[in-house]
Parts: structure tokens; C-alpha cells; sequence
């Protein structure tokens, strides 16, 4: 999977040449645009082949021709050839032309000159994570854009920038033919999102650029699994330290409300970090609070009286979503409740905000045993249980199918053990589950 930043080496198509950050968008004259540009820069140093290719030609001396009547001084004329200075001016010829226009069409072919073409458009689509975690490193991922986007036009005249979010039912972000509207778009941008799979969205972004585009996914988190639709990789995140709160809770502790507040710190290093509480009339003073890496400490107080917009702070760090923990004390909703069966009994115990009602008319919900021969009520909220007198009849045979609904999902019935008894009559209204 090709992947930008980290450890690991992009790797783009070989029409992607280098462009300098921020070119994309410059005005540029006729013979700027005209101009090619290079995929390898790296390969102008195969240049340094034309000094080789001199100092070799610089060695090579011209021979001297000397008349002689006699064949025994040849040999004393070649010693003498041998010494002397070993750089002699420079003797063109056409092999020394012929290396040098080598060494220059081979520095070409190694740099990869692109010419750009009148026209032509560069799709890209960048597919952010929209996961919370992605809004420590929002500003690293803008900053890493603006100077990757110019190099992916390549030699296309034009880009058509479109930004999604991990989260394929959210608005686009930016639709654009500019780099330029990229950062305001992401300073916009607050992601608040769990984690999520982006390989819908990266479907998507794919229908959009089509084949011969690009999409981008930029990640704090890069995932394990490789990217669906041929998507590059973008990774910005790094190790940070973190202190936050998980959950709260309430309890009553000798006739006052006393609230439970859960810190973790799931950094490997210990932590420091000051916490108060805040309301609407002023603040505490800042308590020190000493988190040991990997643990889980519990912050408690009794809930101020008559306070409204009641909250728990910590220190700032570099996530703040989980630095301010608002808390509202339980109020549970009353309920009356008509009914003279065990059933009945067992809920008014068991619920604390529980009432029996005066009227059965009158009631929230109603428990209404069912024999059979009575009809049942239509016009309120009741549960309604059969009461069969059939003690010794069968079990029923078979796995038991329950319909897709919120109140059954995720729960599993295999192990209710049912008898074969009367069935309660179905309202046109009714869903059964």
C-alpha cells in the first residue's frame, strides 16, 4: 500500500512530476506553462559524467610526427612521449562530442521531462478521517496537503480538488478548482466522529475522480488492512500525551448527591494535571491530580446545590474533547404504574421513581395478566403476559427468530425456554418481535 510519511516511500505514477509548494495556483505567462517539468530531478546528476568526460580527453595527448632516417630511434621517442605534462589543451574530436551528447541525452532520460498539455485536468479526491482524534493533527494534515497537492496536477494544466470525510453521509468539504480554497475548507473542518471504516467513502471518492485520478486518504491511524480503490496513504500522526475523562457517575451518600468522575491516562509515561469543578457562579480552586501510565483514578464531590451548568476541568492537553466533562444530576422520569399481579409488585420495587396509580385509566403502564377470554385494551400502555393454567405442556421445538428492531438487537434468545400455550391476539397496529 503506498503510504506518505512514516517509515515507507510514496509511490506515485510516473506522470507525477515535482512541483514546488504553492505553484499550482501562480500566474504564470505562456512560456512558464510551456516548459517541462521533471519527474527524477535526481537524475541531472548523471551530468556529472561531462567533467569525467573531459579530464579523460584533457590526458590524451596529440602525437608528434618527427622524420627520421633510421629505425633505431623510434623507441627514444617514445620514451620521451611518456613524460612531460599530463594535461595538454583540449582536442576536440568527434568522439569527445559524441560522449558528451551521451552523458547529456542519458541525464534527460534519467530526470523524466514532462511537458504540460493545454487542457487537460488532474482529478484528485482527498478522503480526511473525520475521527476525533484527527483534530490534534488537522494542522499537520493541512500543512502536509498544501505542498502535496501541486506535485500530484503533474503535468496536467488544471486540478479538481474534492475533500470528503471519512463518513460518506457528510457534506463534501471543498469541491474546487484551487489548492488555495483547501485551507480555509480544513480550518472550518471539526472532527468528532468514533472510529470509523473509510472504505466507503474511498469508493466513493474513487466514482468521483474516476479511474485515471487520484485518492488520497489522510490518517492519524493508519489501518491494517490495505486501502480499497487504489488509494495513497498520508499519515500524520505521532505519539501524544493524553489525560481525560471516561465516564461519571451518582450516588447518594448520607442524604447528599455525590458524583463519580473517571480519569485515565493510556499514555506510557506518568501524568500532571490540575482538575476543578465550575458552575455557573465561579469556579474551585485547582486540585493536582497524578496519573501513573496505564491507570484509572476516580475524582469525587458532593454535587453543588442549586448550581446550573455544572462542570469538571482539566488541565489543557494537546486532545482537549475529553479535558471538560459536563454533569447533570439524574432526575428520574415518574412512573405510575396499575396492577395487582406479581408482576406488578416486583416493578414497583424494582423501579425507585415508581408509583402506584390511583386509577388504571389514569396509569403510565398497566400489568394485565390474560386468560383467554377477555379482550385486550387498545388505548393503553400495557404489558400483557398470558397466564395459562397448562403447567405440564410441551416446550417448543426449534430456534428462536426474532425480528430486526432496536429493542432486540444484539440480545440472544436461544436459551428461553417456551411452552406451548395460548396466543395473545395481534392489533393491526401491533409489530411483533
Amino acid at each position: 500500500m503506498p503510504r506518505i510519511g512514516g517509515c515507507e516511500t510514496p509511490a506515485f505514477p510516473s506522470h507525477f512530476p515535482l512541483f514546488p509548494a504553492g505553484s499550482a495556483d501562480l500566474p504564470t505567462s505562456n512560456f512558464l506553462t510551456s516548459l517541462p517539468t521533471l519527474v527524477n530531478p535526481l537524475g541531472l546528476l548523471a551530468l556529472l559524467g561531462i567533467p569525467a568526460v573531459l579530464a579523460i580527453h584533457f590526458l590524451q595527448r596529440k602525437a608528434k610526427q618527427l622524420p627520421v632516417s633510421t629505425l633505431f630511434l623510434l623507441d627514444h621517442t617514445r620514451r620521451e612521449a611518456a613524460s612531460g605534462r599530463r594535461f595538454e589543451r583540449l582536442i576536440p574530436s568527434i568522439p569527445l562530442w559524441m560522449q558528451l551528447l551521451a552523458v547529456i541525452l542519458l541525464a534527460w532520460f534519467l530526470a523524466e521531462p514532462r511537458y504540460p498539455m493545454s487542457g487537460s485536468v488532474q482529478r484528485v479526491a482527498v478522503v480526511m478521517d473525520s475521527s476525533a482524534s484527527m483534530s490534534v493533527f488537522r494542522n499537520d494534515a493541512l500543512d502536509q496537503l498544501e505542498k502535496l497537492l501541486p506535485a500530484l496536477r503533474g503535468s496536467a494544466s488544471e486540478i479538481q480538488l474534492t475533500v470528503l470525510e471519512s463518513d460518506p453521509h457528510r457534506p463534501r468539504l471543498l469541491a474546487s478548482n484551487s489548492v488555495r480554497d483547501l485551507r480555509p475548507a480544513l480550518e472550518a473542518w471539526h472532527p468528532h466522529d468514533g472510529p470509523l471504516d473509510p472504505s466507503q467513502s474511498l469508493r466513493l471518492a474513487r466514482s468521483l475522480v474516476s479511474r485515471d485520478g487520484i485518492v488520497l486518504y489522510v490518517t492519524d491511524t493508519p489501518p491494517a488492512a490495505p486501502l480499497p480503490s487504489g488509494a495513497l496513504l498520508l499519515s500524520v500522526g505521532r505519539p501524544i500525551g493524553n489525560v481525560g475523562f471516561t465516564g461519571v457517575s451518582f450516588s447518594v451518600q448520607e442524604g447528599a448527591l455525590v458524583w463519580q468522575a473517571l480519569v485515565t491516562n493510556p499514555s506510557t509515561r506518568a501524568a500532571e494535571r490540575t482538575w476543578s469543578l465550575h458552575t455557573s457562579a465561579g469556579s474551585t480552586e485547582p486540585r493536582t491530580l497524578h496519573l501513573e501510565p496505564g491507570s484509572l483514578v476516580t475524582l469525587q464531590s458532593a454535587f453543588p446545590t442549586a448550581a446550573e451548568n455544572v462542570r469538571i476541568v482539566l488541565s489543557a492537553d494537546d486532545f482537549p474533547l475529553d479535558d471538560i466533562l459536563p454533569i447533570v444530576p439524574p432526575k428520574p422520569k415518574p412512573l405510575t404504574l396499575s396492577g395487582t399481579s406479581p408482576l406488578a409488585e416486583k416493578l414497583l420495587h424494582a423501579l425507585d421513581s415508581a408509583e402506584p396509580a390511583t386509577d388504571s385509566s389514569s396509569a403510565d403502564l398497566s400489568v394485565i395478566p390474560w386468560k383467554g377470554f377477555a379482550s385486550l385494551p387498545s388505548s393503553t400502555n400495557a404489558i400483557t403476559f398470558v397466564e395459562s393454567s397448562f403447567r405440564d405442556a410441551p416446550s417448543l421445538k426449534g430456534s428462536i427468530v426474532a425480528e430486526p428492531h432496536p429493542l432486540t438487537d444484539g440480545l440472544n434468545w436461544q436459551s428461553l425456554l417456551a411452552r406451548t400455550t395460548l396466543s395473545l391476539d395481534t392489533l393491526p397496529t401491533d409489530k411483533v418481535l
